[in-house]
C-alpha cells in the first residue's frame, strides 16, 4: 500500500446531454424485433455528432481537475475501446486540450471493458511520484434493432490519483485474467458480437467475479459483510444481486447500475459507478468495485473524512441532471453512421489538414490559447507579435492566455441553414469573454428558440469537422449554453 496520504484525490464525470428514449427505439423496430419492448424503459445517453471518446474524456477531466493545479499532473491515461485514432496518441490530444504541458507521460489503454479499471488499479498500485489522471470514455456503436442498442450508453469519467488528502484510499486490489470471450469486436468491424446471456452469467460473472472478490477481501482482511457499496457494471438482468449473493455481500450494498438513466458506458462505467458511490459515501464506508471483462478487476476502497469537503464539480449527479429527451431515432442513426443519407453537394468539399500548420498552432487550436499583453493587459485571440490595442501596439509582449476555461456572453448569432452541418442549422456568432476578448465561434447543444443575445456560454472541446478522403478528424472549441 502507498500509505494513507495516497489515493483518489478527485473525480469528475461527463454524460452527453441528449438522452434517447428506449421506447422510441423499440417502437421503430417493433416490426422486426418485437422482443425489444421488454427493454423499452428509461433512456440512454447518446453523443452529439461532434462528440466522441476524446471530447467526452476532456469534459470529464475538466470536471475532475476543477480547482486543481494542472501543472502537477505527471501522467495521463486515456482508456477506451472506441478511440478515434489507431495510430496517433489519443491521450496526447486530451493533454493538449487540457493544457497539461509536454513534460507528461501519456498513454492510450484499450482492448477490454476492463481498460478503465485496470488503468485505475495500475495508478493506485504504482504509487506514482506525481498525480496521475485516469480518464475512461466510450461511445460504442450498436446495430439498429439490437439489444446492445438498448443497453449501451455514451459517457466518461476521470479520476485523479496521487498523494495529498485523498477522498478514498485503496485497501487492496486483485485481478483475474481469463480469456472468457463473452463479446468481442475485430479491428475491421464497427459493432460488438455477443454470446448467449445465460452462459455469460453462469460461466462468466458467477464464477470469475466471486474469485476476484474473495481474493481482494482476503488481501485487505475485510469481511464481506463490511462492504458498504458494491459497484459492478453489467447489462444482464439482476446480475449485480446474483453476484453479491454468491459473494455473501450485503443486499443493500448493491449499487444501481445507472442503466435506466444513461445506459452502460462501456470502459467508463466502472469508474462512473465508483464516482456515483463516492458522491453518496460517508467517511469509513467500504466501496468494492468489480469490473468484468476477460477476467475481473476487484478494487476495495475506504472512504476518508475528506469526502465531506468534496465539492466544486458537476460529478455524476450533475451530469445526469443536465439532460434533454431525444425522440428522434433517425437522427441518432445518422449520427452513428447507421443511415446512408444524401447530404448534398455542400458536404463534398475537400478538407485537407496541413499537419505542419496544426503542429505550429496546436496550443491555439486544441488548447484555445490566446495572448495577454504584459504592458497594457489586453487579451486577444489569436496571439500575435503585436498587441491589438491601438494605444499600445507593444511588440512581443504576449503571455499565454487560455480562453477554454473562460465563460462569456453571446453578442450576436446566426442560424445558417445553407452551410452543411450533420445537424442543421449551423449556429455561430460572436462571444464576449469575461475578462476581455471576443471571438467568432461555432455553437453546439443549442435548442431552437432558446438562444438570444446575452445568453451566458461556456467553452467545450468538440469535433470541428472531418476529412473523409484522408481519414482525419479535427477538433476545436465551441460555445455552448452555460
Amino acid at each position: 500500500m502507498a500509505g494513507n496520504d495516497f489515493g483518489i484525490l478527485s473525480f469528475g464525470a461527463y454524460v452527453p446531454r441528449s438522452r434517447l428514449q428506449r421506447s422510441v427505439v423499440a417502437a421503430a423496430n417493433a416490426w422486426f424485433a418485437p422482443g425489444l419492448k421488454g427493454l423499452a424503459k428509461g433512456e440512454r445517453a447518446i453523443c452529439n455528432w461532434d462528440e466522441d471518446s476524446i471530447t467526452m474524456g476532456v469534459e470529464a477531466a475538466r470536471d475532475c481537475l476543477a480547482g486543481v493545479d494542472r501543472g502537477t499532473v505527471t501522467q495521463l491515461v486515456l482508456a477506451s475501446t472506441t478511440l478515434p485514432f489507431d495510430e496517433r496518441q489519443n491521450a496526447g490530444i486530451v493533454a493538449n486540450a487540457l493544457q497539461l504541458g509536454s513534460a507528461l507521460r501519456a498513454m492510450d489503454q484499450a482492448g477490454s471493458q476492463r481498460a478503465g479499471s485496470t488503468a485505475l488499479a495500475a495508478a493506485l498500485d504504482g504509487g506514482a511520484v506525481g498525480p496521475t489522471l485516469v480518464v475512461a470514455a466510450d461511445a460504442r456503436k450498436a446495430k439498429a434493432g439490437s439489444t446492445q442498442e438498448m443497453h449501451y450508453g455514451d459517457g466518461a469519467c476521470a479520476m485523479l490519483v496521487g498523494r495529498g488528502t485523498p477522498l478514498a484510499t485503496l485497501l487492496a486490489s486483485h485481478s483475474e485474467t481469463v480469456d472468457f470471450v463473452h463479446q468481442y469486436r475485430m479491428h475491421d468491424r464497427a459493432h460488438d458480437y455477443a454470446w448467449e446471456e445465460r452462459w455469460v452469467r453462469d460461466e462468466g460473472y458467477l464464477k470469475i467475479v466471486p474469485r476476484a472478490v474473495a481474493a481482494v477481501l482476503a488481501k485487505a482482511g475485510v469481511e464481506a459483510g463490511a462492504v458498504t457499496h458494491f459497484c459492478m457494471p453489467g447489462t444482464l438482468s439482476r446480475i449485480g444481486a446474483a453476484v453479491a449473493k454468491r459473494c455473501r455481500l450485503p443486499d443493500e450494498s448493491v449499487r444501481d447500475t445507472l442503466s435506466a438513466v444513461c445506459g452502460d458506458t462501456g470502459v467508463a462505467h466502472p469508474l462512473l459507478m465508483l464516482a456515483a458511490a463516492l458522491e453518496d459515501a460517508k467517511p469509513g464506508d467500504r466501496i468494492l468495485l468489480a469490473a468484468f471483462g476477460e477476467g475481473c478487476d476487484a478494487l476495495l476502497f475506504e472512504v476518508t473524512p475528506a469526502i465531506a469537503q468534496a465539492s466544486g464539480r458537476r460529478g455524476v449527479k450533475g451530469a445526469l441532471a443536465h439532460r434533454r429527451e431525444d425522440g428522434n431515432y433517425m437522427r441518432y442513426l445518422s449520427f452513428n453512421g447507421l443511415l446512408d443519407m444524401e447530404r448534398g453537394m455542400r458536404a463534398e468539399p475537400d478538407k485537407p489538414t496541413p499537419l505542419t500548420v496544426l503542429y505550429r498552432n496546436r496550443d491555439m487550436v486544441q488548447g484555445l490559447v490566446g495572448g495577454k499583453c504584459r504592458v497594457c493587459g489586453t487579451v486577444q485571440y489569436p496571439r500575435q507579435r503585436y498587441c491589438v490595442n491601438p494605444e499600445c501596439n507593444a511588440l512581443d509582449s504576449q503571455d499565454d492566455y487560455a480562453f477554454s476555461e473562460r465563460s462569456g456572453v453571446l453578442m450576436s448569432y446566426t442560424a445558417d441553414a445553407l452551410t452543411y452541418s450533420p445537424d442543421p442549422p449551423t449556429y455561430f456568432g460572436m462571444v464576449a469573454f469575461d475578462g476581455g476578448g471576443r471571438m467568432l465561434l461555432d455553437f453546439t447543444e443549442v435548442d431552437a428558440g432558446k438562444i438570444d443575445v446575452g445568453l451566458p456560454v461556456r467553452m467545450v472541446f468538440r469535433i470541428k469537422d472531418q476529412d473523409p478522403l484522408r481519414g482525419f478528424q479535427r477538433y476545436f472549441w465551441k460555445a455552448t449554453p452555460a
